[in-house]
């Protein structure tokens, strides 16, 4: 929809952004209209172009998807505009004067022909030439927001672009395309270099050039890399812009010596090229551990075996030889990891930690990489853990893409140790951000899986901190009697190790519970009827299991038949079908309906949500991942009720509904960090890319209580066999070696 009017007073701005909530007249009504307003002030005309909402607290509103600004339409609307502040040297007085001598001609007057305000008493030649500028200044201003729209950089971005280059931005972006790639996040090159070849940059410019080594290497960190080989870089480059490649070696030597990238020969000797804040935050990262791990041990505690058999006689927990050496490892390091996979006991000894050392009325702070994952550590370890991400303090900062700066300041932890859980997650970004925040004296537990799933930012940390061989690391390998009469924990051992599903007979000989099945299906057809007939009602028989309270289908794709999104499809017309007792909305394709299972899949921290049970709390925050349900669909407010997992209740107004997708299958990647108590995967045929033995692995020990499996066994057998996994490209665990052998020397 689109609406025109003039905007009467801003009621809120940020300073940052430009989101702006402000009072808006148009010819019929005085609104509130909400969105990005870069360089827009009081008494401005806009044409707005966006949909009404109604706000639960606010109510009707008009939110702005894109704006632009023209000039005011009446004299009325001109003299308000002139007199709203803008202008320099022009009040309300000098307004009026302007306006009622020259009236129509005014624009025309400002713009060509200033000298002719010094007819107005007041006005001086060169007071009439500063008017003039500050009204074309501003009427510059205007113009960058539609321009930039031509390469998807919105309203939110605008004001970004123009701090950084000024009030001639469009002029330097129309010589200089390629400026664009650095200055804005998610632009198209190829759209950026087809604007630069119309206005006749030659093909071997070095601009253009050293633009797409830049454009390529944040293409990697995209990937998971942190850097590329040389080679392999230059190829991509010449294949992109269709050049020589010396001239390409040329761009990569210039970009060396003015610091935008780094050229790293490791222990192999190959060459590897490194987008600076990528190298600067692996460096970091490593000097960090090193240091901790050089630091004087001052929160070691004495006599920690006679401790140890307190608690041992106190409570219920009796450590192994392998948790008391990994219990010992912490205490007698700064930093230590502690890896192992299911049924291994890395929780036994993260509570056991904690125990010493709030016995020593030490502070301990846990925390993990996502929601899901930092809930499910509070219920293992009956203690509060929190999100990096609120642990740290650095609110949005991931949002702008996957390049940050290293430079982020962040608040220091208080703690005497603290413990992270799910490290395979962590990117190298986040752990740069963490590290930063720890004082010398802390001692750090880096906790996971490194056979699961990598993070899905840039970066390899855990594996290379333990391939590094730098730090003490404790490889828990024994599977816990309790856990050995799991088919799920063995299964997912077998796997790891390159084998197939356990036999019958190997089940009979450890007494294994019947907690896994392998239903082998060949067709697609047959493999959705049984994922459907496994929701929607056989397992309740089996074992009162309920679809809605405690089983999650996960899918290794977004694709396909057996992906995400058309198991969505058929489980929501299975599960919750349509009716007349159900409101529903349609948004960009996709039916929400009241009952459905949803998930937010980006991080929102501004969303208010509230808590009654048992005690009222209110916050803001909800985080990509997170699962709930809806519950009430308004159709007079427009806006949907999502009650989360955690009884966080949550109103989405209907132009907000991007933020969720449904959640009846969920991909494995989405599921790492969490559990289910049944966990159901149907694996189809699809790119050898995603059959692979970790993400197998990885989806397995996604379930508690029951796991069923769904596919042949030629496609099962091709996953395990599959761990040719892609290896990411990191310079972490060079540095850290380079590092430890240079303070020994």
């Amino acid at each position: 929809m689109e609406i025109k009017g003039q905007l009467n007073e801003i009621i809120y701005q940020n300073e940052i952004n430009s989101y702006t909530i402000a009072t808006f007249e148009t010819d019929e009504e005085e609104i509130t209209i909400v969105g990005y307003l870069p360089f827009v002030n009081s008494k401005d005309t806009l044409k707005l172009t966006g949909k009404y909402v109604t706000h639960q607290e606010y109510g009707r509103q008009f939110k702005i998807d894109t704006f632009e600004k023209i000039m005011p339409q009446t004299l009325d609307s001109l003299e308000k505009y002139l007199a709203n502040g803008t202008i320099k040297g022009v009040g309300p007085s000098t307004a009026k004067k302007i306006v009622s001598t020259f009236k129509e001609e005014t624009i025309h007057i400002l713009k060509f022909e200033p000298q002719k305000l010094e007819i107005i008493k007041g006005i001086t030649l060169t007071k009439a030439q500063e008017i003039a500028e500050s009204f074309i200044e501003n009427w510059e201003l205007w113009q960058i927001v539609g321009f930039l729209e031509r390469f998807g950089i919105g309203p939110s971005n605008a004001k970004k672009v123009y701090k950084l280059l000024g009030r001639n931005a469009i002029e330097q972006i129309e010589q200089d395309p390629y400026i664009l790639l650095e200055i804005a996040r998610g632009v198209d090159f190829k759209q950026i270099d087809k604007m630069a070849q119309e206005i006749g940059i030659a093909k071997d410019n070095a601009k253009r050039i050293k633009s797409a080594i830049k454009y390529s290497l944040i293409r990697v960190g995209y990937n998971g890399h942190t850097c590329v080989e040389k080679e392999k870089l230059i190829t991509f480059v010449q294949e992109l812009l269709g050049i020589k490649s010396d001239i390409i070696q040329d761009s990569i030597i210039d970009l060396n010596v003015t610091k935008e990238i780094v050229i790293s020969s490791q222990k192999d000797d190959i060459q590897r090229v490194f987008l600076a804040p990528f190298y600067k935050a692996e460096l970091n990262i490593a000097e960090k551990i090193i240091e901790l791990k050089k630091a004087q041990n001052i929160k070691k505690i004495e006599n920690i075996s006679k401790e140890l058999e307190k608690i041992e006689k106190q409570g219920e927990i009796k450590l192994s030889k392998k948790q008391e050496e990994a219990v010992e490892a912490v205490n007698e390091n700064n930093v230590c990891v502690i890896t192992g996979g299911p049924g291994t006991g890395k929780t036994t000894i993260i509570k056991t930690i904690i125990e010493l050392y709030k016995k020593e009325a030490k502070k301990v702070v846990l925390c993990a990489p996502t929601g899901r994952a930092a809930k499910r550590m509070t219920q293992t370890t009956g203690e509060e853990a929190k999100t990096l991400h609120r642990l740290l303090e650095i609110g949005k900062i991931e949002e702008e893409g996957s390049i940050q700066s290293t430079d982020y300041e962040v608040a220091p932890i208080d703690a005497d140790i603290i413990i992270i859980d799910e490290m395979s997650m962590v990117d190298v970004f986040l752990m740069n951000y963490l590290l930063k925040a720890v004082y010398k004296g802390t001692k750090l537990v880096l906790v996971g899986d490194a056979d699961q799933l990598p993070s899905v930012g840039p970066g390899s940390i855990l594996d290379d901190i333990i391939k590094s061989e730098t730090v003490v690391t404790v490889h828990l390998d024994q599977i816990f009697r309790q856990a050995a009469k799991s088919k799920i924990i063995l299964n997912a051992h077998k796997v790891n190790e390159g084998q197939g599903f356990i036999t019958n007979e190997e089940a009979q000989q450890n007494d294994a519970k019947e907690d896994f099945f392998h239903i082998k299906e060949n067709t697609q057809d047959g493999m959705i009827y049984q994922v459907i007939s496994l929701c929607k009602g056989r397992l309740k028989k089996f074992g009162d299991y309920d679809f809605f309270s405690n089983i999650q289908v996960i899918s290794p794709t977004k694709k396909g038949m057996l992906g995400t999104k058309e198991l969505n499809k058929a489980l929501q017309e299975a599960l919750n079908p349509p009716s007349q007792l159900k409101e529903e909305k349609n948004s960009m394709g996709v039916i929400f309906r009241q009952g459905d299972r949803i998930m937010q899949i980006k991080n929102n921290y501004d969303i208010f949500w509230e808590k009654r049970n048992p005690e009222y709390e209110a916050g803001s925050g909800v985080f990509n991942g997170e699962l709930g349900t809806i519950e009430k669909i308004d159709q007079i407010e427009k806006q949907i009720k999502v009650k989360f997992d955690d009884d966080k209740i949550v109103w989405y107004p209907f132009s907000e509904l991007e933020q969720l997708e449904h959640a009846y299958a969920i991909t494995i990647h989405k599921a790492q960090g969490s559990e289910f108590d049944v966990v159901i995967i149907p694996i189809a045929q699809s790119s050898p890319m995603l059959l692979t033995k970790n993400l197998l692995y990885t989806g397995i020990t996604r379930a508690k209580k029951l796991l069923i499996i769904i596919g042949s066994d030629k496609i099962i057998n091709f996953m395990i066999q599959n761990s040719d996994t892609k290896k990411r490209n990191t310079g972490l665990e060079y540095k850290l070696r380079t590092i430890l052998q240079n303070e020994i020397i």
